[in-house]
């Protein structure tokens, strides 16, 4: 009789553990119903990452890879989120319905400076400033960040030159804050920006620009600073416990079959 009730305890205790691990991999994903976002009016897909999201679960909701959402948006290795961060995970069609362009870095409107250069050249000037609500379009109050790399080269080969961004204010100074690429030959150029350390960008960091004589050329590029948040703990059990339960499962059908022969035999 106390060998039966040992068995029974045995089984009972082995299909409770089980049971533990059970909740973790059948629990159903809160954000199974998912509505892929609509694309913005430059064609960029952006996620807003929601409380106790990981680059793992956005994957599976959106189809995305996490290679892609870590390398696109620049994330570290462990793929740190915070919530409300925008993630880029793809590019679609442009919205027609939209006159406006949408939030990418795009060469702003030609303003003509008094001598901007000699012999008929222009300028290019760009400013890498701090997007604090992340939208990609510059506030007067978002001002320039230091320690980012701004390249320009000529599409024929001639020209290459980088600078570094800088966040001190000159109010004397036409483009406080800007880092200015002078005497340029008229022709093509691009600009590409690189965002320091602890920083990801909000807009895209490659522009073509046109350079007329006598010309200066705005380009503005956004950054935010890259928060790294622990995500939400979720529950974990061990599989340790798993295993466990297992081997009690396992020894308390031997000990039953053994009880039941020994039984039989009587």
């Amino acid at each position: 009789m106390k060998k039966r009730l040992l068995i029974l305890c045995l089984i009972v205790a082995s299909v409770s553990l089980l049971w533990l691990q059970l909740p973790a991999a059948a629990s159903p994903d809160p954000q199974a119903q998912y509505a892929t976002p609509t694309a913005l009016p430059d064609g960029r897909i952006i996620y807003i990452v929601q409380a106790g999201d990981t680059c793992l679960r956005i994957s599976l909701l959106t189809g995305v890879s996490v290679d892609y959402l870590r390398t696109t948006n620049q994330l570290n290795e462990n793929c740190d989120l915070r919530e409300g961060q925008q993630l880029l995970i793809g590019i679609g069609g442009p919205a027609v319905v939209s006159p406006t362009p949408g939030p990418s870095a795009t060469p702003a409107p030609t303003k003509p400076t008094p001598t901007p250069g000699s012999g008929g050249t222009g300028r290019v000037c760009v400013l890498m400033y701090l997007d604090a609500n992340g939208d990609g379009l510059r506030q007067e109050t978002e001002m320039g960040v230091e320690g980012g790399a701004i390249s320009v080269a000529s599409s024929n080969g001639q020209y290459s030159q980088t600078l570094n961004t800088s966040s001190a204010i000159d109010p004397d100074t036409e483009d406080a804050q800007r880092t200015c690429f002078v005497n340029l030959e008229p022709g093509s150029y691009t600009v590409s920006g690189g965002v320091p350390d602890g920083y990801n960008p909000t807009t895209t960091l490659n522009v073509a620009v046109e350079v007329a004589p006598g010309d200066t050329r705005y380009v503005d590029f956004g950054v935010q600073l890259r928060t790294a948040t622990a995500t939400p703990d979720e529950k974990q059990n061990s599989p340790l416990l798993g295993i466990v339960g297992i081997l009690l499962l396992l020894i308390g059908a031997g000990l039953g079959v053994y009880t039941w022969k020994t039984l039989s035999k009587k």
